[in-house]
């Protein structure tokens, strides 16, 4: 036999496994597929210039290339790496944590997404309920959210006193800026939707049954006090925006174009670089001629209904 013919069913499966790969993607881009016919047509006349598919995919996996070798550099090196990601309900935030995350090491790279305070989180130290998610190192952490609740949600919605408020204004940029002495490299990102495309995403969520959990009450809350959210994230903004951790917004009316720049910037933020890797060999399988494989009861088996 020749060597291209024992390089021919190497070559087809690993074909194969980049097929399933791009399956993959293409089942994650499958987020409006239940849309009833109108709304799907309403979208698609909002976003005529979004970026096509046959440039999105190639640009998205180069991106996630270079994330490989970024969590590479972090384990080698021991860094620490918190990613902060904020925004308005329907912003794009999860989807953006969901393609970083996509073809990482979920050891390495953890996402934070925590929920309402607890009776006794709420007496804590407002900061104590996220120092236990902060990165060891060699790990990156990604906030869905973080304690910029107080300067939004908590505060438009009255779950925070003014006085509450002010005090985190206070304490924030201390708190950021002894992060950053310790070591952790913070990154904190606002994804800025307008308000037609808010609208749009709603409407989307509620006739689309996929999608429907993510439609919360205080999400519908937020489409009422829009223009108080706004005054929260402008002052957010003057008084958080600090040289050792300053914000970035992310532009997000254009799902894809928002992902592929939101990645390619925090890339540009990390000086990564390559680090040396030992060369991995697949040892010989191990054969016992006295050993014979079981026989297990059908039972065990999961039904082939597919």
């Amino acid at each position: 036999m020749t060597q291209t013919d024992t390089d021919t069913p190497a070559r087809d499966w690993l074909e194969a496994e980049l097929a399933d790969t791009l399956d993959e993607d293409y089942e994650l881009e499958l987020e409006d597929a239940i849309l009833s016919r109108r709304i799907a047509e309403i979208y698609r006349r909002a976003h005529p210039d979004t970026i096509p598919r046959s440039e999105y995919f190639p640009a998205l996996l180069r991106l996630q290339a270079e994330l490989i070798k970024l969590q590479d550099w972090v384990i080698h090196r021991k860094e620490k790496v918190v990613v902060i990601f904020e925004g308005r309900d329907s912003a794009g935030k999860g989807g953006v944590i969901k393609r970083i995350t996509q073809r990482l090491n979920p050891r390495v790279v953890r996402v934070v997404a925590l929920p309402a305070p607890s009776d006794r989180e709420r007496t804590q130290w407002y900061f104590q309920r996220y120092v236990p998610h902060l990165p060891a190192g060699g790990e990156i952490v990604l906030f869905d959210r973080s304690w910029y609740n107080r300067a939004g949600v908590e505060r438009v919605m009255g779950f925070a006193t003014e006085a509450q408020v002010e005090e985190f204004f206070r304490d924030v940029p201390e708190f950021e800026r002894m992060l950053v002495r310790s070591g952790i490299r913070l990154v904190k990102y606002w994804f800025s939707i307008t308000d037609e495309e808010q609208q749009m995403r709603f409407l989307m969520r509620i006739h689309d049954p996929m999608k429907q959990w993510k439609l919360s009450p205080m999400d519908l809350q937020s489409r009422v006090r829009w223009e108080q959210y706004t005054k929260a994230k402008e002052e957010m903004f003057a008084r958080t925006n600090i040289p050792e951790a300053p914000w970035y917004i992310v532009e997000g009316n254009d799902k894809k174009r928002a992902r592929l720049n939101c990645i390619d910037h925090f890339l540009t933020l990390i000086p990564y670089e390559d680090v040396p890797h030992e060369e991995i060999t697949l040892p010989e399988r191990v054969f016992n001629p006295a050993y014979e494989r079981a026989v297990l009861p059908p039972e065990l088996y999961v039904p082939r209904k597919y």
